[in-house]
């Protein structure tokens, strides 16, 4: 053992059974993982102790030299902590929200007749945020929404009384064209003012339904003042109001202080989905992309995701709605798993939110870099099919025949996860009597890979036979003939469940659905099941029509072949004119065949 295992296992023999935090120290004295646990001397053994599958924690394990440790009371307060140390420290194994852009938040000012603006930046001067936004365009928005309806101050003037009362200022333009009062000249009470930014503060809350029934009622008490032109106004703010609600409304308005999170996982990134319920209104919604290090399961990278959202944008929710609810526990928050109604509407718009999320980067990112897109999806390929080489060349065969007639086998071939329809072969069954689908496949891939060997032609990285045991074991067969066992990696793929079969092994493999290795192997399947059909479509078709023009006296295979090529199918030929079957034929022959058909 050397001296680095048996110092970290003599550390780990006085780490106590509590819960906490461990960091993972290079040797460099950098923090290179920090992890939680229920109990720390369970959890950092169980790192030395075990095989793990991933080689990223396999290299961390190697490169960890110290380890350092904090104790707390609960498995939540670890959990925050651990979030905490991550964000800070930014560990290179730990998962990292992939979201350094700064976004926009809404500020009111802390001053007198505070000013509302937009800002990147959260300066803790006792000024309120809301936000952040996760664009400028909904911020503007918001803004020319609450400008439209408050005839807020711009200017940075400090009205203090003192200056108010001294004149230091004069009213200016915005005054003039009425979309201020001019506080700084004293012709606004700083309670009015301040009734505006109480009203502004419940619209970005989401609590417009109480701004609507307080303006209703001024609007009431102006009507009944036979103050028209003000309740006019307040009639024209309030439509306003219930305008940008109608947008922002997407579920019940029974449904209050609610938080839903999603996730969508991609091979190295998962992009989260997060949405923040109040009064029946989405008041924020936010994607971001998570960068995966050592294949942590779906609820560690919500957790870690939830904690970080929840901070960013102050959310005070109890009532979190995810998948699999089960899987989590946090002090102070209740999870659900809704089944129906408004709340199952809400997790799967979050969930779509994600989908079309990571979707859009896959398309940016094969925009950007094509070639980088083909090597995750081979190296994806490469991994669920157990190859040693990565399958930049691939074949698929299928068999295709009607009760034994005509029978053929069909060989697509992908390169670089593509088609290669030049490299497409047909074969025509020689040796096969009768519908025999596993010696027909025996036929083909022994005559494909013959050709192959003879021609010092290389061979794939992986060939995929349409059907289960018994085709497989056919292809298995005829690679033991050419000696090719072992060397040219073989699976079979099963109609019915879409189950994956390897040589050998009596247990099939089933792959995730949206996997994206099973939907290259599907498209491999369908091609060759396409060009295996169309081939025996056309023998079909050809063997039928010739077996027609044999009936007649005086025409000859050859004559049969130009007839063929030029008309295609026999009816054609029937309604042919003298003058046009003479013109390929002959006028002799064209007599003949026209004398026959009629």
């Amino acid at each position: 053992m050397s001296e680095r295992l048996e110092k970290i296992k003599a550390k780990i023999k006085t780490l106590p059974e509590k819960p906490g935090i461990y960091q993972y120290f290079d040797e460099n004295g950098k923090i290179i993982y920090v992890g939680k646990a229920k109990n720390l001397k369970k959890r950092v053994s169980s790192y030395f102790t075990k095989n793990h599958d991933t080689a990223k924690t396999r290299i961390l394990v190697r490169k960890i030299q110290d380890i350092h440790y904090i104790v707390v009371d609960s498995e939540t307060d670890a959990l925050l902590l651990e979030n905490n140390l991550i964000k800070k420290y930014r560990p290179r194994y730990n998962i990292q929200l992939k979201d350094d852009k700064t976004y926009p938040w809404i500020c009111i000012k802390n001053e007198r007749f505070p000013r509302v603006f937009t800002t990147r930046r959260v300066i803790k001067d006792g000024s309120k945020y809301y936000g952040p936004y996760p664009s400028v365009k909904i911020v503007n928005t918001l803004l020319e929404l609450m400008r439209e309806l408050y005839p807020l101050r711009t200017c940075h003037y400090d009205l203090s009384q003192e200056n108010i009362d001294n004149g230091k200022y004069k009213e200016c333009l915005e005054y003039h064209i009425g979309n201020c009062k001019a506080p700084c000249i004293g012709k606004e009470s700083e309670t009015d003012y301040q009734e505006y930014i109480d009203q502004i503060e419940h619209i970005v809350k989401g609590n417009i339904a109480s701004v609507i029934r307080m303006l209703k009622k001024k609007m009431q008490d102006a009507a009944e003042k036979f103050e028209f032109e003000e309740a006019e106004n307040l009639k024209q703010k309030i439509q306003s109001l219930e305008k940008y609600r109608a947008k922002s409304t997407v579920v019940s308005p029974t449904i209050h202080q609610v938080d839903v999170i999603t996730l969508d996982k991609g091979e190295k990134n998962a992009f989260v989905n997060y949405l923040v319920i109040n009064n029946g209104a989405i008041i924020h919604g936010h994607t971001v992309e998570v960068k995966k290090k050592l294949d942590e399961p779906d609820e560690e990278i919500l957790t870690f995701v939830l904690l970080n959202m929840r901070e960013k944008f102050n959310s005070q929710s109890k009532e979190i709605l995810v998948e699999n609810a089960d899987d989590f526990d946090v002090e102070g928050m209740q999870f659900f798993t809704p089944q129906r109604g408004d709340k199952k509407h809400l997790l799967d718009l979050s969930r779509r939110n994600a989908k079309f999320y990571r979707m859009e980067r896959q398309k940016q990112e094969k925009l950007k870099n094509p070639e980088v897109r083909t090597e995750r999806l081979l190296q994806k390929i490469q991994k669920d099919f157990r190859l040693k080489e990565l399958p930049v060349h691939m074949e698929c065969f299928d068999n295709s025949n009607i009760q034994g007639t005509n029978p053929v086998s069909a060989c697509v071939v992908f390169k670089n996860g593509r088609p290669s329809k030049k490299d497409y072969r047909h074969f025509n069954i020689k040796t096969v009597e009768g519908p025999d689908d596993f010696e027909s496949m025996r036929e083909a891939i022994y005559r494909r890979y013959k050709r192959m060997l003879d021609e010092g032609n290389s061979l794939p990285q992986l060939l995929i036979v349409d059907g289960g045991k018994g085709q497989l074991s056919a292809g298995v067969e005829a690679l033991d003939r050419l000696n090719l066992r072992g060397k040219l990696p073989i699976v079979g793929i099963a109609k019915r469940l879409e189950e994956i079969f390897f040589p050998g092994d009596s247990l099939p493999l089933y792959l995730d659905k949206k996997s994206e290795s099973l939907k290259v192997i599907q498209y491999m399947r369908n091609e060759a099941h396409r060009f295996g059909i169309e081939h025996h479509r056309n023998r079909r078709s050809k063997a039928a029509l010739g077996s027609e023009l044999t009936d007649i006296k005086g025409i000859g295979e050859k004559t049969q072949e130009l007839l063929i090529r030029n008309f295609k199918t026999i009816s054609k030929i029937k309604s042919a004119s003298e003058k046009d079957l003479a013109k390929v034929v002959g006028l002799s022959k064209a007599k003949i065949i026209k004398k026959h058909f009629s």
